[in-house]
């Protein structure tokens, strides 16, 4: 297929894994056991399945696949993910397609037929539809690759170096910005951080990152890959194969799949995550335990990293930001679930309406011709289907058990917040409802997003209303994530549910307990509004909570709510010394006056 190869890992597998009720007695998947957290996507790319006269190419940039046919002569078909329209022409058949890729933006097409020059070819308007070729620079050197860094950059990869060029479309040409001699084994690029990796040395297991930034080439710092044990000859030891890049949590990491030697008394082997900062050297921060052998394959999906085990036909999920064992510079971790399949996927036949009332025929998961693309690409070649991979959230939650650690788990998640909520609803809810340490520390995570985020928004509110904005530039408003719940999503969604159930006053008192412990007022107000106990319900109590959240306004509101019942249940709005509101009357008055004290009103 393209210059990547198939999943990571030839080795075979030393004995049936651990992973912990993955398998069943023979070795396959226990899929049906518990749901399947991952999921092929609905809409796939289809393209012409691989064969003799078509070549299928992938470009990691604009995520797209192009068949190419006898060369270009008998049609060019190029599709992506997010393109509604395909992209159709024919080119002349120069000879065999070595890489194929678009500019950003698909207005330049380039090719590369030999191993000393790339043609390019222009897509724009009223543009001459005629090829102009740019040689590498360096003498001898073979040229790898390339890859198109913007709309109008490309850096050509050799085995000598790299060199850094602005395509001219107008007139033609292409112009060296920059070079740089290094011996090259193979290389990698991460489009989302513009970062080229290259392999040097004999062992090729010194990697070279390149930052590239409008028209600039940066030199990263080198760092070496730990070898699992010292090469018993001087040839190539760490194959592109068992490397990845990807940006996690904004960050951007070298995973590195360690294969652990049959001999030793390893568990099995491991991903090595290295932090690859733009300033400073890199570091190795994480290391993400398999606990078996076999064949791998990395894709990263919403910031968690999934590991494929084709053995087993099981995946596992890893995710670096939940606490793992930390030994003072790496932080190991085990995976969050247990490993389970790709959920069953149907391929629809193909052909006339009339044909086409036949069943679906199911995908052959973790086939030997999948090639898997970072982030989140899985493409199959002779089947020609490209996906991208998605975590389904639903399951998780009867599979990891432990409440707190959900939580952690879902408010990193993009789309996260209706998962959450339904957990809250099921913690209320017989016969699942968790105790009020639980439900506690559930709030006070739910609580914590919702204060940095205020915290955050109301630090830009107070950036921009000083005039500061205009001398920073990168200032950006916070984005308000899914994981920022707040009272009335806690109310639409949680609370409101126990009034269509009415559930029992000793559930309602817990959970107004709850709320008012985690200051959220309004909400346990609205909620004995909803069940209709707001006229036996204690004003000092709640007049107790809304003081102790240091919220003036707050406190406003619900003194005035009970004013308001005392007028409409007794005709005067002024507590009875039995309610003992005696400081709250003082407190009011010290803040808003005494004035603001609501007057009685007769009919």
């Amino acid at each position: 297929m393209s210059r990547e190869p198939p999943p990571p890992g030839e080795e075979e597998a030393a004995g049936g894994g651990g992973g912990g009720g993955g398998e069943g007695a023979d070795g396959r998947p226990r899929a049906a056991e518990g749901g399947c957290y991952l999921a092929l996507c609905a809409r796939p790319v289809h393209f012409e399945k691989a064969n003799p006269v078509n070549c299928v190419f992938f470009d990691e940039a604009n995520k797209q696949v192009f068949a190419v046919r006898s060369g270009g002569a008998t049609g060019v078909v190029v599709k992506g993910l997010e393109d509604r329209n395909p992209i159709s022409f024919r080119m002349e058949d120069k000879g065999e397609v070595k890489c194929i890729k678009f500019s950003l933006g698909n207005k330049i097409l380039a090719v590369q037929r030999t191993l000393k020059s790339v043609d390019f070819l222009n897509f724009i308007p009223d543009s001459p539809q005629l090829e102009y070729t740019q040689e590498c620079k360096t003498k001898n050197a073979n040229i790898l690759g390339f890859c198109w860094t913007s709309s109008t950059e490309i850096v050509f990869i050799t085995d000598q170096g790299i060199e850094f060029y602005q395509v001219l479309p107008e007139k033609r040409s292409l112009k060296l910005l920059k070079n740089q001699s290094i011996n090259v084994n193979w290389y990698m690029y991460c489009p989302e951080s513009s970062v080229i990796l290259l392999s040097t040395t004999v062992l090729g297991n010194v990697l070279q990152p390149f930052y590239f930034k409008s028209g600039t080439m940066s030199k990263l710092s080198k760092f070496e890959i730990e070898l699992p044990a010292a090469p018993k000859s001087s040839k190539l030891s760490l194959s592109e194969r068992d490397i990845a890049m990807a940006t996690i949590y904004g960050q951007l990491y070298v995973l590195y799949l360690r294969h652990h030697s049959r001999t030793s008394n390893s568990t099995g082997a491991e991903v090595v995550l290295y932090h690859l900062p733009r300033e400073g050297s890199s570091k190795k921060t994480h290391i993400l335990k398999l606990n078996r052998t076999g064949k791998f394959a990395l894709n990263v999906v919403d910031n968690l990293v999934v590991v494929h085990h084709q053995d087993t036909e099981t995946s596992v999920i890893f995710d670096i930001k939940l606490k793992g064992e930390f030994d003072g510079s790496t932080t190991v971790h085990q995976f969050v679930l247990p490993p389970r399949s790709i959920q069953p996927y149907q391929i629809p036949v193909a052909g006339p309406a009339s044909v086409t009332s036949q069943s679906p025929v199911p995908c052959k998961l973790y086939s030997s011709s999948w090639i898997v693309f970072q982030p989140d690409i899985i493409i199959s070649a002779s089947e020609g289907y490209l996906w991208s991979l998605q975590v389904k959230l639903e399951p998780v939650v009867n599979l990891l058990l432990d409440k707190g650690k959900l939580m952690d788990f879902l408010l990193q998640r993009k789309e996260c917040k209706m998962v959450i909520l339904s957990v809250c609803s099921q913690m209320l809810s017989e016969p699942e409802r968790g105790s009020l340490s639980v439900i506690a520390t559930v709030f006070d995570k739910l609580n914590h997003e919702y204060k940095k985020y205020l915290e955050a928004e109301q630090s830009y509110t107070m950036v921009v209303e000083a005039g500061l904005s205009r001398s920073n530039p990168l200032l950006k408003r916070p984005v308000r994530t899914q994981a920022v719940i707040d009272q009335s999503d806690m109310y639409t969604h949680v609370l409101s549910v126990f009034t269509e159930k009415k559930r029992l006053s000793t559930a309602n008192d817990e959970i107004v307990e709850v709320l008012l412990s985690k200051h959220q007022v309004l909400a346990a107000l609205r909620f004995i509004r909803g069940i209709g106990g707001h006229d036996s319900i204690s004003a000092r109590k709640f007049l107790d909570a809304a003081k102790q959240a240091e919220d003036d306004m707050l406190f406003y509101t619900i003194f005035r709510f009970f004013e308001q019942r005392n007028q409409r249940l007794r005709g005067n709005p002024s507590f009875t010394p039995g309610e003992h509101c005696e400081e709250h009357v003082t407190f009011f008055k010290q803040v808003f006056g005494e004035q603001a004290l609501m007057k009685p009103t007769t009919l």
